[in-house]
């Protein structure tokens, strides 16, 4: 099938890939570059990397709305970070490819949120495009488990494998439902997200940190350090650290940190 994809994080560069062996793409529609790290200097969107490297035309208007012609008549979209315009809507079937069992986890951050709840079942969702957020109709939809250890770059991969085969279903039936079920929002992460109180219950603590791995980092602070935390494992009732990382340092285990302290 011809489509265009929208897509800007890595979940949506993982969606494109897996999309390209399908169908024919027409084009992405990512976000503009923008500057990264300390050097600032402007960095292309991971979805950008994947369709240059799979030779697929990159359109990144700085607002949806200035796309122009659509030249297609579905859109997919896996984590794009923008809200698409009703005047867009109307000129094409847009599909959301959304990493969570809708309507739990409406929102930005669906996959981090669903482990920091201590979630042990979330998915992907399919789903037509409405103005409002994530609550547009469901096409398809289907469950996998969260392990007790599992941290958002697993779910994140699970989902990515999981979406494009989904997507397929709802373009051979085109058949929508209603949302039904309590609605919960995925709330951005925010920096006070990432902050860890070392007095709070070890699961929660736990599931705080594989919530913000391996691509955000919670951080605390260990032996008088600001360390970002990466992984860890809730051992008989008690939080073992496992992986950290100091400022300016590469990652290490916990038992490496405390032989440097020394």
């Amino acid at each position: 099938m011809w489509l265009a994809v929208a897509a800007t994080a890595p979940f949506g560069a993982d969606v494109l890939r897996w999309l390209a062996k399908r169908h024919d793409v027409a084009y992405l529609l990512t976000r503009p570059d923008r500057p990264k790290g300390r050097g600032r200097q402007l960095s292309p969107p991971p979805a950008k990397e994947v369709a240059e490297e799979l030779g697929i035309e990159v359109r990144q208007p700085e607002r949806p709305v200035e796309l122009g012609e659509l030249e297609v008549d579905t859109v997919v979209v896996a984590a794009y970070g923008a809200m698409i315009p009703s005047e867009l809507l109307e000129r094409a079937l847009w599909l959301n490819v959304h990493p969570s069992l809708l309507p739990r986890w409406r929102g930005a951050a669906p996959v981090e949120r669903a482990i920091m709840a201590g979630d042990t079942k979330t998915g992907v969702s399919i789903i037509r495009l409405v103005e409002e957020l994530d609550a547009g109709p469901v096409g398809a939809a289907g469950g996998f488990p969260i392990g007790p250890d599992d941290d958002a770059g697993a779910v994140f991969t699970r989902a990515a494998d999981m979406g494009p085969e989904l997507v397929d279903g709802v373009l051979a039936r085109l058949r929508f439902t209603p949302q039904q079920g309590e609605v919960t929002y995925a709330e951005k992460i925010r920096p006070a997200d990432r902050e860890l109180d070392w007095s709070r219950p070890p699961e929660e603590l736990h599931n705080r940190i594989r919530a913000l791995s391996p691509h955000i980092g919670a951080r605390g602070v260990l032996h008088g350090r600001r360390v970002i935390v990466w992984r860890s494992r809730v051992v008989e009732g008690r939080l073992e650290i496992l992986e950290v990382q100091s400022e300016g340092r590469r990652r290490m285990t916990l038992e490496e940190f405390e032989r440097g302290l020394r």
